[in-house]
């Protein structure tokens, strides 16, 4: 497999990494990027554009990054920097309709922090629905929390995108997408959309599923039985949580590509998640996101334990995932998302490190995917 592209000195075991991941761990396209106090020193891509092709991956292809949209969308947090959004307002205080059914109580906090308690709807929404900013936010408004908003955490898997989408419509007049090309995408110069554009779309691969290879002598992880029992059950928290788009569409479809999903169907590059993560923690082209106090709040541990829809432990921040068990980063201060089937996007203010992956073979793995971890620990391997 050639791997092209470049890396700065002393980054070559993160070439060598991304290289095994193609001849051992099945990857068929993917790229990474990662930068070091705001300079970027890995840039490497290989393989096929298409999952299913043969035309070779070039440098400024994306891919959907399922929730690792997630950790973009949560620089709404940049609102909460300006003053122009309090996190510990109810929901409700921008949003009259969504206080029924006993979420008068439900904070902006718990939105990013996975405590509102609305991570799957009684009825869920056919793909056309999810797109509409107005039936989504019906949906949520009409739909009683499964739990006591603030008391526990689950992964609202799609639900997390509407909620931030409905309180981003009303504080800023805006809907996520617009406001991310406008705010962050825009004055960064990242190829990263919610919301792709038709210009865009022949930037972008196609995904689809892939297996990992069987290795002699290693045994492949099994997820635990209660992991494997609730992703079986369809009356499960765990299950209704990821149908809340039912059926879930072909993410291949133009139609897909296109809505505004803030929770699940950001494409991007390798290299803009990257910039994305380091503007987060440092100037990038004389451009900084978040200052440090909001960065803080970013990682702060704001949720943590077992998970009432991913049912391991997870640990969350507000609109990140942390660095632990279920989704390990750089280490104990990184922060970011991973998206399920591969990809990645972190930071770790402790080392300046920004790293970013994407690739077109999708995985079961919602955290915690093979490929980017062997990324991750090469990474470690050079800065310590």
């Amino acid at each position: 497999m050639d791997v092209h592209g470049t890396v700065a000195e002393g980054f070559e075991p993160v070439r060598a990494a991304f290289a095994r991941n193609f001849r051992t761990l099945g990857d068929r396209g993917a790229a990474v990027a990662v930068y070091r106090d705001g300079r970027r020193v890995v840039d490497l891509w290989a393989g096929v554009r298409d999952v299913d092709g043969t035309e070779p991956w070039e440098r400024g292809t994306a891919q959907v990054v399922r929730s690792a949209t997630k950790g973009v969308a949560a620089a709404v947090l940049l609102l909460h920097q300006r003053g122009e959004l309090d996190l510990d307002a109810p929901v409700g205080h921008h949003w009259p309709e969504f206080k029924a059914h006993g979420k008068e109580r439900v904070l902006v906090r718990h939105v990013l922090n996975h405590r509102a308690g609305l991570p799957a709807l009684d009825h869920p929404l056919t793909l056309r629905e999810a797109a509409d900013p107005l039936r989504s936010a019906e949906a949520l408004a009409a739909q009683p929390p499964a739990w006591e908003p603030g008391t526990d955490h689950g992964y609202h898997a799609l639900t997390y995108g509407w909620l931030l989408d409905a309180l981003v419509r009303r504080v800023t007049g805006r809907g996520t997408g617009e406001w991310i090309a406008s705010e962050i995408a825009g004055p960064l110069g990242l190829d990263l959309w919610v919301g792709l554009p038709d210009a865009r779309a022949h930037r972008v691969g196609r995904v689809g599923p892939v297996e990992q290879p069987e290795q002699p002598g290693v045994l492949r992880a099994r997820p635990k039985r209660a992991v494997a029992d609730a992703y079986a059950d369809p009356a499960s928290l765990t299950r209704r949580a990821f149908a809340a788009i039912t059926p879930f569409p072909d993410q291949n479809d133009p139609a897909f590509r296109a809505a505004v999903l803030p929770a699940a169907n950001g494409i991007a590059t390798a290299d803009g998640l990257a910039r994305f993560y380091a503007s987060l923690i440092g100037p990038v082209g004389g451009v900084r996101l978040l200052d440090p106090a909001t960065v803080h709040l970013a990682r702060a541990e704001e949720s943590a334990g077992p998970d009432r829809v991913l049912v391991v432990g997870t640990r969350f921040g507000l609109g990140y995932m942390l660095h632990g068990g279920a989704s390990p980063f750089l280490g104990p201060g990184s922060f970011g998302h991973p998206g399920r089937g591969g990809s990645l996007g972190f930071a770790d203010p402790e080392t300046g490190v920004a790293f970013g992956y994407v690739t077109n073979g999708l995985r079961r793995t919602v955290t915690a995917d093979p490929r980017a971890q062997a990324l991750i620990r090469a990474v470690r391997h050079v800065v310590g």
